[in-house]
């Protein structure tokens, strides 16, 4: 599985594990979601992702999923 990797911003989100609302980095990556070279250019999607600057929590959201 191979990542692109946008420019990373910071914006106030609601984090899960910590319950409240804290700093989080985001950006947008494209994952090759295929391990199969042949078809690897064709499972390219992007991906919203958040990284909490205070308890370090990650999460990623499909971007065609919502």
């Amino acid at each position: 599985m191979s990542t692109t990797q946008s420019s990373t911003q910071e914006t106030v989100e609601q984090c899960e594990h910590c319950d409240a609302k804290t700093t989080h980095r985001v950006f947008v990556t494209i994952i090759t979601e295929s391990d199969s070279e042949t078809n690897a250019e064709f499972s390219r999607e992007p991906y919203r992702v958040t990284e909490c600057v205070q308890c370090g929590t990650e999460s990623r959201q499909r971007m065609n999923d919502v």
